[in-house]
């Protein structure tokens, strides 16, 4: 289906996945941008040029984080009541919150269609919880350190994920004063392999924090802290608690992304003696075309065949994945050239974590 059809349905779509997601504000208020695109509405007429999208270029939620940042600069008072993240209340019908999203986006169609240019910059602080267990599987029970080095960063957050606090009952892992702090990391029992892990390694060595984006965010400029925090839904205020924590923590520990496609990024990836290297990245393949992404796997490829004893490699992915006979968002880790492990599913944005369930 093209034209606005196809942008309706995948609004639609979107407002169903926010409504699951645990935000429905946004479901209820997606529902309307699709009928006021369907209409020829502001919505339609801010979104001209994008009718032929895909669902992966996630079209609806560019739009949102556009709203939702003039919400946050103040550009939005009549918004902002309705938003809890900017003081405001979430109304029980999300649809009483419409006349004033469309006024906002009527007004400042400009300053929308800027941020329509760019994919959303989410850098989700809860999907740390995956990469942390990751590591810890693919460490096993070795005693090296780490580099860390991740696709399509964003502001690179995650590059300090080591610094973040993971909670499950009866256990826990990272520093006990983080001001990240991602509780109910586990759903059911922590397995043994991510137990020991945690026991055996109760901090991490990182030598280094680097990674790559198309499009990198500076989270220690007010641009880049807002674009952040206009990506997290606004009335999730846990999420938006974390990536708060996050912020000072990347004020306080140095990391480097770089802007560079992921191919290109990993092709002067070299390993090194005395330390494991990790490549890491979180749903993010959906924005890499896909000549690009058989480039960035024969680079992965080429890593895992340089792998030795004393230079490790571990590729760690957290993907909506299928792979029978499971299917999910999956964390995958795959240690030198070895076979591929999925030892843990979790909720798109990273907390809960649980063992898979293979589907029948």
């Amino acid at each position: 289906m093209g034209g606005p059809g196809q942008l309706v349905q995948n609004t639609r779509q979107q407002a169903d996945a926010c409504r699951h997601l645990g935000s429905p504000l946004y479901g209820g208020l997606l529902d309307r941008i699709a009928d006021d695109i369907a209409t020829g509405g502001p919505c339609a007429r801010v979104l001209a040029g994008h009718e032929g999208s895909r669902v992966r270029d996630a079209v609806p939620l560019r739009l949102m984080g556009a709203v939702h940042g003039l919400v946050l600069a103040g550009h939005a008072p009549g918004l902002a009541r309705y938003y809890p993240s900017a003081g405001g209340t979430a109304p029980q019908r999300p649809e009483d919150a419409w006349p004033a999203l469309r006024e906002a986006v009527a007004g400042h169609p400009g300053r929308i269609r800027r941020w329509l240019a760019r994919p959303p910059q989410t850098n989700e602080p809860g999907r740390a919880n995956l990469l942390i267990a990751g590591v810890l599987h693919a460490l096993g029970g070795e005693e090296r350190p780490v580099r860390l080095l991740e696709l399509g960063a964003s502001a690179g957050l995650n590059l300090r994920a080591d610094r973040f606090r993971c909670t499950a009952p009866g256990h826990a892992w990272g520093p006990a004063g983080s001001p990240v702090r991602l509780d109910g990391a586990w759903r059911g029992p922590v397995p043994g392999w991510l137990s020991e892990g945690a026991a055996r390694h109760p901090a991490l060595t990182v030598v280094e924090r680097r990674g790559c984006d198309p499009d990198p965010v500076d989270p220690l400029s007010f641009q880049g802290a807002l674009a952040l925090r206009a990506y997290v839904w606004p009335d999730q205020t846990e999420r938006a608690a974390r990536l708060s924590g996050a912020l000072r923590i990347a004020a306080g520990v140095p990391a480097v992304v770089e802007r560079t496609g992921a191919a290109d990024f990993l092709s002067a990836v070299r390993l090194e003696p005395g330390t494991l290297t990790v490549v890491w990245h979180s749903v993010m393949r959906q924005y890499v075309p896909d000549e690009e992404w058989r480039r960035v796997e024969a680079e992965l490829e080429r890593l895992a065949a340089a792998a030795t004893k004393e230079a490790g490699f571990a590729h760690i992915a957290f993907e909506p994945r299928r792979v029978r006979p499971l299917r999910g968002f999956l964390l995958s880790v795959r240690r030198d050239a070895g076979e591929t492990a999925y030892p843990a599913e979790a909720a798109p944005h990273g907390l809960p974590a649980w063992t898979p369930v293979p589907v029948r």
